[in-house]
């Protein structure tokens, strides 16, 4: 089986560099880029094992791809880990603010982690969430 492919979607290039350093040299396929909008898009053309999402982006943020990803039939099922510099209690107040003003809510990430991740327990959470994919399927 191929490495596994990781969608990491950040504005901030260090913390791209960061990731995808860290991923490559753990075994993962790590692929990087910089907006919603352009994260959606690879994600539709990577089909990747799974996302991991910043929150606070200009443009199309990290709240609004989640949204499309966790609404579209062929994406809703990839793990996301949500890395942010918003406290989660932020992040959660919001998202429950924005389900109250849609009909379909939106499901809480399957992690949140605030930034800087450390990256031991990055590793062990994605490697966890992507094991639990697997199983599922």
């Amino acid at each position: 089986m191929g490495k596994k492919k990781i969608l990491i979607v950040d504005d901030e290039m260090d913390m791209r560099i960061f990731m995808s350093t860290l991923f490559e040299t753990s075994g993962y396929k790590p692929v990087a880029t910089r907006d919603g909008k352009d994260g959606i898009r690879k994600a539709k053309e990577l089909m990747p094992d799974l996302i991991i999402l910043d929150v606070m982006m200009p443009g199309e943020g990290g709240v609004q791809m989640y949204r499309q990803l966790k609404t579209d039939k062929t994406l809703k099922n990839i793990p996301v880990i949500m890395l942010s510099a918003v406290a989660e209690k932020t992040f959660t107040h919001y998202l429950k603010m924005l389900n109250t003003q849609i009909n379909n809510s939106i499901p809480y990430p399957d992690v949140y982690m605030e930034k800087p991740p450390e990256a031991e327990e990055l590793l062990r959470i994605t490697g966890k969430l992507i094991l639990q994919k697997e199983k599922e399927q």
